[in-house]
């Protein structure tokens, strides 16, 4: 098992350490649909995602299209590869610098997202698509044990 699916995890970057919180087992958390979109989008919290961003499936591939706010996306079902599990974390206190610790705690869980970009259809040359592809090299990188 990863040692970063601990109850208490650190992770380093710039001096500063993030913290994530598991109160419970990751197993027990809830599963949610996970979209990312290429903007950023000003809230926190649930969204009537369905209500609004509904998609169109072509029969020939698994390319799916949406207009948001006038913008066509097109987007792709990405699936967690084989052993893991996507994070959702909710970011509990938030610093004033990146050189402050953070830390953030387990919001929910998710086996694939819906990956969308701006009017070119997903390909395996973007890097979220790469990143799913990842943990398989990684495999045959041996872990130093603790």
């Amino acid at each position: 098992m990863c040692p970063l699916l601990s109850s208490a995890c650190r992770m380093s970057c710039n001096a500063s350490v993030t913290r994530v919180q598991l109160k419970s087992p990751v197993g027990q958390a809830p599963r949610v649909p996970v979209h990312l979109m290429p903007c950023e989008i000003e809230h926190e919290g649930p969204a009537q995602v369905s209500q609004y961003l509904t998609a169109t499936t072509k029969n020939s591939k698994q390319e799916k299209t949406v207009s948001f706010r006038g913008r066509r996306l097109k987007g792709q079902e990405l699936s967690c590869p084989q052993g893991f599990t996507g994070l959702v974390l909710k970011e509990i206190n938030k610093p004033g610098s990146d050189q402050e610790d953070r830390t953030v705690k387990l919001s929910s869980v998710f086996d694939k997202l819906t990956y969308w970009n701006l009017e070119t259809p997903p390909n395996s040359d973007d890097t979220v698509v790469m990143a799913m592809d990842w943990p398989d090299p990684v495999k045959i990188i041996p872990y130093p044990d603790d």
